[in-house]
This record gives C-alpha cells, structure tokens and sequence, in this order.
C-alpha cells in the first residue's frame, strides 16, 4: 500500500528514479547518496518494487515510495500509468516544491505528468550514454521525436555529470529545437567509506588468497566499453618485467567470458583475478588493495563514460588513477594532478604509464594524496546534495 500523503508534509522535493537499490550500477549508486545524504524529512523517493528491498528502505532516511508494480515493469505502459497516477497524487501535496529525474527514460513519464497534472517543475540529470541512447531513439521515428521533445521540453533543467555530457546534452536539445538550462554538477562519493587503509586492503587480498605483490585494479560492469581488454593488453605487455604485477577485476557482466578468454591468449591468466562476487561491504577494502586504478573507458557504440564514479570512489581512497582519455573522465581525473588520462585505445600508452608510476612511487603517491583531497574538497555527496536542493530552490514552485 501506498503511505497516507499526510506523511509527507516535511517532505519538499520527490526523486523519480528507475535505478536504485538493491539494484547495482553506478545510477543506482548516485541515487542511493541523494537518498542517504538529503536531510531527513525533505525526499521522497518514488520508484519500482525490488525483492529484498525492505531492509534498505526502512533505514533510509528520505522515503522510499515503491509502486506496487516490479521495476522491470516500469518501462512497460502498464507501468509508467501506474507510476505517472503515483507521481501525480505525490505532487498534490502543496509541500512537494520540485522532482528530479533519476534520468530521462523512464522517469520523465511520471515527471511529465505530475507536472501537467499539478504544475509540479522538475528536473532531468543526465549521465552521458542515455543521451547517444535518447539520440538513436530519436532519430528512429517521429513520433518518438515529438514525445521526446515534448516531455523534454518541459523540463526546467538538465544536470549533467560533466563537460562532455553537458555538451551532448546541448546538442541534443538544440536537435529537439529546445532552449533549455543545462548546469554540470558532478556526482560525488564518500570519502569517509573509501579511504587509504592499507591493512583493510591486505586482509580483502589475504581473504581470497591472493599473493603479494603490485596489484592493479579495476571497478566495473564487464562490457566493451569499460576497456577491461585493452588493460589485459597493457598487463600482458608489463609481463616480463614485472614478475609481481596483477590485476584485480571486479564486477559483473556479459564480457567476462570474453576477457577470461583473452587472459588466457594473452598468458596472463595466473595474473588477472576476475572477482565477480564482492559485495557491497567489501568495496572500500577491495579499492584499498591496489596501488594504481585503471578505468580504460572508451566510446563504442552508444556506450559512453559520461563521468565514472569509481575514478571518484579510487581517488577517495588514495589511489593514483590512469583513466581513459574518453567522454567525461577529463572532470573525474585531472590528468598530471590527480593521475593520468591516456589513449583507451593504447595499451602501449597505458603500460608505458603503468610502468612510469610503479617506477616513482612517490610521485604515484603524491597523484593519490591529490586525487583524495580534491573529493574532500569538492566532491562530496553532501556538496551534490547542496547544489542539486539549490537548483530546486531556483527553480521549484514557491
């Protein structure tokens, strides 16, 4: 059942998201901090039923307001009608000032319609490859065009994760014939969950015998776009010269047959530890345990880093970073401050790199102490937080 809407009284702003937990990815992971980082009493979050979600929800300090329909539903019509009727009695309430879009598809529906219904503003973050997606969409037929640039345009602003994806966000509102604010607000991390602590990396490294040694280490869904094979490459070429190097590859994914495969051409399966089943907890550990971060994302296809939030969460924990010179990663890694953009299509570059910073340890140090204090600084769930209840105070009702 759906609480009383008398409950929501201290509530001011509604979240409207299809990903989120005990979903995985990195969309799930941001919303999950604007859920954990709002201050009590001012979020509501309406999104899709999930198996096992009661312990989360109850915890949280915003409220979780799941639909009574699966969210692998939600993007079925059955599902975004009973999510837009949902979202349009959340936005009755004269105490709910504005919504945000966990991203465009499918939570500008329920947006959409709360706002033609109640007049309630709202908002649409974008993240990179959702727009090269919308785009392909788009382009398909029109009337997806004209629903497109008519749920679109009534946003009254887009927040982009980076340069890059506010730039294609801009050229995709201009395709629309959309004059549109668009702002960058970067997602954040924790820096008090992912920080150096060497002697919690070593107990992850000693819990799944692994040996010692140099370890690289990668943090990602296990698709093409993730670069995970051009690492394999780079690891393959440092092979001879580094009899203690390995690489730890965590996360889940179709690729990994694939990159097992190439581990095993390359004759570097002895090396390469493809860890599909870390969980949450052990996150922070599992960062800890390496000494470079190597996130090679590149453009394929409609698949695009738009910002990489395990840059972030790397940096946070002290890590020197080597990230693919692709999409937004030039906002997540300032390259020579807080480690090194290179070719993702290089792994010559990439080994070279590698090698220059396990040869300087000092100065591969120094990268990680940089990289750790900018997210103090200014990368902060609490600081997106800020910025994004600030946006909805500009542009929220009175």
């Amino acid at each position: 059942m759906f609480p009383d809407d008398e409950a929501l009284k201290t509530h001011t702003d509604i979240l409207f998201t299809f990903d989120f937990p005990p979903m995985g990815g990195g969309i799930a992971r941001w919303m999950e901090a604007l859920a954990t980082s709002h201050p009590s009493g001012t979020l509501v979050v309406s999104t899709g039923a999930v198996p096992g979600s009661q312990d989360f929800d109850a915890g949280c300090v915003s409220r979780i307001d799941r639909i009574a329909v699966s969210a692998s539903r939600l993007r079925t019509i059955p599902g975004l009608a009973a999510w837009s009727h949902r979202a349009i009695r959340l936005a009755s309430s004269p105490t709910v000032r504005f919504a945000w879009c966990g991203n465009v598809r499918p939570a500008i529906y329920p947006a959409f319609a709360a706002h033609r219904r109640r007049g309630l503003p709202f908002g649409v973050i974008v993240h990179g490859g959702d727009l090269l997606t919308l785009r392909e969409r788009m382009r398909a037929g029109r009337w997806k065009r004209h629903l497109l640039r008519r749920m679109m345009g009534a946003s009254s602003v887009f927040v982009a994760n980076s340069s890059w994806t506010a730039r294609a966000c801009r050229d995709l509102l201009a395709e629309l014939d959309i004059d549109a604010d668009v702002r960058v607000v970067p997602p954040g991390t924790d820096p008090e969950r992912f920080r150096p602590d060497r002697s919690a990396g070593d107990r992850f490294r000693v819990s799944r015998a692994l040996p010692a040694g140099w370890w690289l280490v990668t943090v990602a869904r296990l698709v093409p776009h993730k670069g995970i094979d051009t690492a394999l490459h780079a690891v393959a070429e440092l092979a001879s010269s580094r009899p203690d190097l390995h690489y730890a590859v965590i996360g889940r994914g179709d690729d990994l047959g694939r990159l097992e495969h190439l581990a095993e051409e390359l004759g570097i399966r002895d090396r390469v530890q493809f860890l599909t089943d870390v969980s949450d907890a052990e996150l922070p550990s599992a960062y800890a345990m390496g000494d470079i971060y190597v996130g090679l994302s590149r453009e394929h296809g409609i698949e695009v880093e738009g910002f990489g939030i395990a840059l972030l969460e790397a940096a946070a924990t002290g890590l020197p970073v080597v990230a693919g010179r692709s999409g937004g990663t030039s906002d997540a890694v300032e390259d020579g401050v807080t480690g090194r953009l290179v070719d993702p299509l290089s792994a010559a570059e990439a080994a070279r790199t590698i090698s220059s910073l396990l040869d300087d340890p000092e100065h591969a140090a120094r990268l990680g102490l940089a990289g750790r204090e900018r997210v103090i600084a200014e990368l902060t769930w609490d600081a997106v937080v800020a910025r994004l209840r600030s946006l909805g105070e500009e542009f929220g009702r009175q």
